[in-house]
């Protein structure tokens, strides 16, 4: 498991398959690992960050609908390009910003920082427990068999990606579908996570500054959390 990796070593391990750069050449992951995290649920800080995300989306909106925003356009024009219908299934940033006005989502503390990083940077952002995970991540494109863990109503289930969608994944199966779409409950945050794996899902028209600033505020709130906070980061691209 991941837990008999340093976090170097699973940053370097991590990949991902020339046929994602094919289809958008652009794309950049920028993969950071953060240990030492004190355990626990949201707090005041977290509320603060959520409403100030909040009020940012709803700001934008008086300019522009929210499908024209623009890494959310970019992010629907892929989706048609791997055959998925934007409308129907959403990238996690659409569904977030949409969320904003009526309140984004409390789940957990860590949950509820990288949720208020993505809707404020405006980058699909998502975080999986390094202690429940299975080596380094990777992604590609699905054949169509690779089963995905999540709940339907409450409870378990299991079902494949569809053939040709973008898939994370670790060595034991499917952590996200479609890209950025939706993660399983297996590798999910909780109080008790103490080790994550943050994933950036980058395309143009957002540039390596706002891509820097997104990460490095994500990690003064989880280093503010505690002086044991580490963290380690490496951004995947075309040409790494």
């Amino acid at each position: 498991m991941a837990a008999a990796r340093t976090a170097q070593e699973i940053l370097q391990a991590a990949r991902v398959a020339p046929e994602i750069f094919a289809l958008r050449p652009e794309y950049r992951a920028l993969l950071m690992v953060v240990e030492g995290i004190p355990p626990g649920p949201s707090d005041a800080a977290s509320e603060t960050m959520l409403q100030e995300a909040e009020q940012q989306v709803k700001a934008l909106s008086t300019k522009s609908a929210i499908t024209n925003f623009p890494h959310i356009a970019a992010w629907r024009d892929t989706y048609k390009a791997f055959g998925a219908k934007p409308q129907k299934t959403r990238n996690s940033l659409e569904a977030l910003s949409r969320r904003a006005e009526g309140g984004l989502p409390r789940v957990n503390r860590l949950t509820d920082i990288y949720n208020a990083i993505s809707v404020k940077h405006q980058i699909p952002l998502g975080g999986e427990d390094l202690d429940k995970y299975d080596g380094a991540p990777f992604l590609i494109r699905a054949k169509g068999n690779e089963p995905f863990q999540t709940l339907s109503s409450g409870e378990p289930q299991v079902e494949n990606a569809a053939e040709g969608e973008p898939v994370w994944c670790d060595e034991s199966g499917v952590t996200c579908r479609r890209w950025n779409w939706r993660q399983g409950p297996r590798t999910a945050l909780t109080d008790e996570t103490t080790r994550v794996l943050f994933i950036m899902d980058v395309l143009e028209p957002l540039s390596d500054e706002d891509l820097g600033k997104a990460a490095e505020e994500l990690e003064a709130a989880l280093k503010s959390l505690s002086p044991d906070v580490r963290t380690v980061r490496r951004i995947i691209d075309a040409s790494s």
